[in-house]
């Protein structure tokens, strides 16, 4: 049994990893969490494949094994493994399979069940060609979810992974990866066959990130109320029930947030640099903020920002219903990001219609996100579930005062303002309803207009301590507990 002073080796494997290609949060994690174990003692090394959109002279990329065998059911792929870094040294290595990876996207094919298992295999063979047997291996959304399923079957009789715990962390679990019987046979598991025959929607359907749930030693999630919520069938997407049949194996670790990476005392891409000692400074990055957003620069006027995907997930369908009764109550409003064209004619329509007080930029760009969090009053997330979210942490340690729905990951960072107690970092609202939301919103620009209230809600929020050290060492507790149940699962009683 490991001793609970010992270093781990920790292989991380992921789709997405920042800075090289990000997708959604999940490369946030993966690029920030290995830094944080590291700086803990042990010894973290990442996979992720080699993308088109990766270039190996910017990345400084160095080829480190060629032409690794892998196997894809009754056939033999060869690939080769470059070499980057993140943060202190912290090996990221890249799997190089043209065929596979060359492409203009990163997901989205017809094919990708059958790339992602590629990318699996060899990851596990990369780690044998190095010679460096991992004590856990940490495995992220569908993608990998197979990995689990192997250790258990494929692998179970290896002696170079015999003390190898898996641990598997659902980062949105509405995206399950569900293909079709022929990907068993090219992951060399289809003698198990389907596993959900009672599952109505599952029975004929091979769902990747069920069987990272079903294999994995222990099974994670991205803060301790999600972990909570997708037990229950309005949040387990058709897969509560066999949650629920591992349920003490299922932890919920809070993600945080790069402090190097978003710190308003120094971030490049914000006007005026500012921290809570300087707080004054900050309304020159709202008025930078109006300006490119073609608003009148007013510092009296609360100002809204928004940073999401434009979907109904995030709100959007609750939000549409009330930005009437908003724009009469004279705020100005900043959106970024894309998603359903419904939406996107939705905000163009405002924008053009109330020009004084509505700016849609339908791009996403992580410099003008930085201005938002910086320059805005005011950050809305009104989520109808959110798995941790991240947003509303930086916005908070930039100063903007988050308004989100009790839900999730929010639920978990974002306290709700008590003017009595003088405790909170935001506003919240229970009921996915329009008029909740409306109301939370006419609550927080009241409490604007009382200065010295709101500055003490924005130092509160700034103070407030997301960093990554404090969820690594969450996570270092959870794999030692994987270590724990793998080898009472070698050796039961």
């Amino acid at each position: 049994m490991q001793q609970n002073t010992q270093p781990l080796n920790i292989l991380m494997v992921a789709a997405e990893i920042v800075p090289f290609v990000k997708v959604g949060g999940l490369a946030d994690v993966v690029g920030a969490l290995p830094k944080a174990l590291k700086a803990l003692g042990h010894d973290v090394r990442l996979v992720m494949p080699r993308y088109r959109q990766v270039d190996p002279e910017r990345f400084h990329l160095t080829k480190v094994l060629s032409a690794v065998p892998v196997s894809m059911g009754d056939y033999q792929v060869q690939v080769d493994v470059l070499q980057g870094t993140i943060g202190e040294n912290v090996p990221v290595y890249m799997i190089d399979a043209p065929r596979y990876f060359e492409r203009e996207n990163i997901y989205g094919y017809t094919d990708d069940g059958e790339r992602f298992i590629l990318f699996c295999r060899a990851a596990l063979e990369v780690v044998r060609a190095l010679a460096w047997p991992p004590d856990i291996i940490h495995c992220n959304d569908w993608h990998t979810g197979i990995i689990p399923n192997w250790m258990q079957t494929v692998y179970q009789d290896d002696p170079f992974f015999q003390n190898t715990a898996t641990v598997y962390t659902i980062h949105n679990l509405a995206y399950q990866g569900i293909f079709g019987y022929r990907l068993l046979e090219v992951a060399g598991v289809a003698e198990n066959g389907f596993l959900y025959p009672h599952i109505t929607e599952l029975a004929n359907v091979v769902d990747v990130m069920g069987r990272g749930i079903l294999f994995a030693d222990v099974i994670t999630t991205v803060s301790e109320r999600y972990a909570q919520e997708i037990l229950t069938p309005a949040f387990g997407e058709k897969l509560d029930h066999l949650l629920r049949s591992r349920k003490e194996r299922v932890f919920g670790i809070l993600n945080g947030i790069d402090y190097q990476e978003f710190d308003p005392a120094i971030d490049r891409y914000i006007h005026t640099n500012f921290d809570a000692h300087s707080l004054d400074k900050r309304v020159e990055n709202k008025a930078d903020l109006q300006e490119h957003a073609h608003l009148p620069v007013r510092p009296d006027i609360p100002l809204l920002g928004m940073i999401s995907r434009l979907a109904d997930q995030k709100g959007f369908d609750i939000l549409a219903q009330i930005m009437q009764p908003l724009l009469a109550q004279g705020v100005q409003f900043v959106v970024l990001g894309i998603g359903d064209q419904k939406y996107h004619e939705l905000f163009q329509n405002l924008a053009a219609r109330y020009p004084d007080q509505v700016a849609i930029f339908l791009t996403f760009n992580s410099e003008l996100a930085q201005r938002i969090y910086a320059g805005s009053d005011m950050f809305l997330m009104p989520s109808r579930f959110e798995p941790c979210g991240l947003s509303q942490m930086i916005a908070m340690r930039y100063g903007s005062v988050p308004i989100v729905r009790y839900v999730g990951g929010l639920a978990d960072t974002v306290p709700e303002y008590n003017p009595e107690t003088e405790e909170g970092t935001g506003f919240v609202f229970h009921d996915y309803d329009p008029w909740a939301l409306f109301a939370s919103i006419i609550r927080a620009t009241t409490v604007y207009r009382l200065k010295d209230e709101w500055r003490k809600l924005q130092l509160r929020g700034m103070d407030a301590d997301h960093s990554w050290h404090r969820s690594a060492i969450r996570y270092v507790e959870v794999y030692r507990k994987a270590l724990e149940f793998h080898q009472r699962d070698m050796n039961p009683l």
